[in-house]
């Protein structure tokens, strides 16, 4: 399943080696709640294998927009059952902030006529039939 997120980079772990043929690295993204500014969302974002870099180049406070999978795995051990669910990265662009939305322009009022202005039928009778 493919999404996709926009917000602010606030952190970012360094690449974890995890097995001789696994790496990851963690990152967060502050995403504003548009009606209350205290509310806002903290989203942990993983890139896996050769996507770890994806970060590296972008500093902290930088609104991103991440491209992002969402994977959910089942695991087991000693008899426990756990589920747990990633969102994987695999794609970082730099966004611009959003910049205040303009005015939309109003049209000037059509100009205003007066029953003079209005031309008058002609009183021939020029019909056809």
């Amino acid at each position: 399943m493919n999404y996709e997120i926009t917000g602010k980079l606030i952190y970012k772990e360094d690449t974890q080696q995890i097995s001789e043929r696994f790496q990851k690295r963690e990152f967060v993204i502050e995403v504003e709640n548009e009606r209350n500014g205290q509310w806002n969302d903290f989203i942990k974002i993983q890139l896996v294998q050769d996507r770890c870099d994806l970060i590296e180049n972008i500093p902290l406070q930088e609104n991103i927009k991440v491209y992002f999978n969402l994977r959910g795995r089942k695991w087991e051990n000693n008899g426990q059952i756990s589920y747990f669910t990633n969102l994987e990265g695999w794609r970082i662009e730099k966004v611009q902030p959003q910049q205040q939305a303009q005015q939309p322009s109003v049209p000037p009022p059509p100009p205003e006529y007066g029953v003079e202005d209005i031309p008058q039928a002609q009183e021939t009778d020029d019909l056809p039939f």
